[in-house]
């Protein structure tokens, strides 16, 4: 009995795993692919093979706009998350919403999870020419400005592999899906192997600085 006792404090101070928020759109919540083929189940499943104990909660929701995921923050905040990923923007562009008024959301959501100790990622995407050059720069803009601002991490491009394929005149319709907007099981397959290393570099030096 004794030697069971004595095992007890032990076996009571193993780590959890660490419990990874991905706060997004359709991109994050895995749009028109299978449940196992969506960005988080994947994220985790590549950063499980490099070695990190560590769970990746679904926060995403489709038509998502960066007000949608500040108004649905505090909910996201009561799953107790180590870290978040934010990954919102996409649908304020498509929108052609005010930079600045992204902006804001984005400043607040930062600004709450900096108030609650959470360390963010914050994920941009490549600028608009669309919508004219003001708006082209000032979308450009907020995701390095912020990321800055608050200490958050940033990862500039969740579509680097797509937009990278792109900028070069190669064909990209294997990593898309027929809509042409939300990337195929592929797509975020490349998507996890170029990021997959960065929130891995990431969760280490989160590990490191809660030692």
């Amino acid at each position: 009995m004794s030697l069971v006792l004595a095992a007890l404090p032990a076996a009571g101070l193993a780590q959890e795993p660490l419990r990874l928020v991905a706060l997004g759109d359709s991109l994050t919540q895995g749009y028109g692919l299978p449940p196992d083929q969506g960005l988080v189940p994947q994220l985790q499943g590549w950063l499980r093979k490099a070695g990190h104990d560590v769970i990746v909660i679904n926060a995403g929701v489709s038509g998502d706009t960066t007000a949608g995921g500040l108004s649905r923050l505090d909910w996201t905040l009561a799953d107790k998350p180590d870290a978040m990923i934010v990954a919102l923007g996409g649908n304020d562009m498509l929108r052609g919403i005010d930079p600045g008024v992204s902006r804001a959301n984005l400043d607040a959501i930062l600004t709450r999870l900096g108030a609650a100790g959470v360390p963010a990622m914050l994920v941009g995407l490549p600028a608009p020419g669309n919508y004219g050059p003001e708006f082209q720069q000032a979308f450009g803009a907020m995701y390095p400005e912020l990321a800055r601002e608050h200490g958050a991490t940033l990862y500039p491009d969740l579509l680097a592999p797509i937009t990278q394929r792109y900028a070069t005149g190669d064909s990209y319709g294997d990593l898309m899906q027929d809509d042409r907007l939300h990337p195929s099981a592929a797509g975020v397959e490349a998507i996890v192997a170029a990021m997959g290393p960065a929130v891995a570099e990431w969760l280490q030096e989160i590990k490191a600085s809660a030692e």
